[in-house]
Formats: C-alpha cells, sequence, structure tokens
C-alpha cells in the first residue's frame, strides 16, 4: 500500500490531537471530581506521548488498514481512573466518561467554524490546512461516536454502567476485560464470517455510518457550513 507523506501530515495532526484533548479531558475531569489517579501520573496533559498506546494508536490501526479491514479502530492508552475516589461514585463516572466524546465534538465545532478563515491562508499552505481541518472534523466525530458504544471500557459502556439499574450495571461492568475481543468480532470478524455466507452483517459499522453522517449535517449546519 502507498502511503505519501502528504497523507501522513494530513491525518497524524488531526489524530493526534482529538486523541490527546479525548484523554486529557477524561483526566481533568476526574481530578475536578475528587480522583487525582491520573493527575499524579501526567495524564493531565496535551503531550500526545502521555496518552499513545504503541499498540492501539499505531500497530493495530496500521494492520487494519493493511487487511483491508471493513472498520478501522484503535485506542489511547486508558486513562486510570480510581471511582471510589470520586465524590459520587456512579454519577461522576458517567461525567467522567462523557468528557473525552464531548471534548471531541466541542473541537469538530471549533474546527468546523475555523473553514471560514481558509480564505484568510496563504495560496500556498491552504489545501494542506483545508484537508487538515477536514480530516480533524471526520476524526473528533468519528472518535466521539465510536466511543459511545455501550460496551465497557468504552464511554459509552462507563455510561450505561453508571445510568443502568444495579441488576443490569454490574453484569454490564464485568464485560470489561473482554470489550475489546467482542469490538473485534463485531467490527471484523462478524462481518467476514458474513461475506462468507454471503450475507451482509456489517450491522455496527452501517449504524456508526449513519449515526456519524447525522452529526456531520447537524454540525455543518450548526456552523453556516452546510
Amino acid at each position: 500500500m502507498n502511503i505519501s507523506l502528504y497523507a501522513i501530515s494530513v491525518w497524524v495532526l488531526p489524530l493526534l490531537i482529538a486523541i490527546t484533548f479525548h484523554e486529557a479531558a477524561h483526566a481533568f475531569v476526574a481530578y475536578k471530581l475528587g480522583d487525582n489517579t491520573a493527575w499524579q501520573l501526567g495524564r493531565v496533559s496535551f503531550n500526545p506521548f502521555k496518552h499513545i498506546d504503541p499498540f492501539g494508536t499505531l500497530i493495530l490501526p496500521g494492520l487494519l488498514l493493511l487487511a483491508h479491514s471493513p472498520f478501522l479502530f484503535g485506542y489511547a492508552k486508558p486513562v486510570p481512573v480510581n471511582f471510589r475516589n470520586l465524590n459520587h461514585p456512579r454519577l461522576d463516572m458517567v461525567w467522567v466518561a462523557l468528557a473525552g466524546p464531548a471534548t471531541n465534538i466541542i473541537l469538530a465545532i471549533v474546527v468546523a467554524f475555523a473553514f471560514h478563515a481558509l480564505p484568510l491562508v496563504p495560496a500556498e499552505a491552504a489545501k494542506w490546512t483545508a484537508d487538515n481541518l477536514k480530516n480533524a472534523f471526520l476524526i473528533n466525530i468519528v472518535l466521539a461516536i465510536f466511543n459511545m458504544m455501550p460496551i465497557p471500557p468504552l464511554d459509552g459502556g462507563r455510561v450505561a454502567v453508571g445510568l443502568l439499574p444495579q441488576v443490569l450495571a454490574y453484569p454490564l461492568s464485568r464485560l470489561e476485560p473482554y470489550g475489546i475481543l467482542i469490538l473485534l468480532g463485531l467490527l471484523i470478524l462478524l462481518p467476514i464470517i458474513g461475506a462468507q455466507l454471503g450475507l451482509n452483517l456489517d450491522v455496527i459499522s452501517a449504524i456508526l455510518r449513519t449515526l456519524t453522517g447525522y452529526v456531520i449535517s447537524a454540525l455543518l449546519f450548526i456552523t453556516g457550513n452546510a
């Protein structure tokens, strides 16, 4: 696969910013709500190297790309949160989880407004800047929606555990050690099996793409880019 340096330059920077702000937001909100675990480990930081997981951020997406996977995803280094230290553990867990996706949506809105400033960019840098903005807009929205899937350890799973009645929240929380395997099965293995059987089992990816399309349209409309 021939990946140009230009393509890398317009994808890596937006991706690093999106991941860094996402994880730093988790750490910051946890600190504000009573748990300083991430703070003490230096995770309330805009330094991307504090948040990059070598396998989840670099190797896994690269392998999926080379394998022509129907859906690409990865993950950053999880932010350590001791939920028992939070002021109101179950409710505050929800706020900590929502902080990451909410930050990505805010970044996407900021980027969408920045589209209006493109005429001010020098001609020789206009295309590179526009491509970075478009990719940043897409990456932040995809990251927010993907992370809101109700499967621990994704943020949506943590939100569900915090809001559901205990009788439902407890068994859902027990899935956390197997969350990544479940995601790999739903997003990659299931569609491959379906293709072998002549069936379209790529349901989760289709739902994510549909939701992403709705959010993109809504944010473009709100920011005057429709």
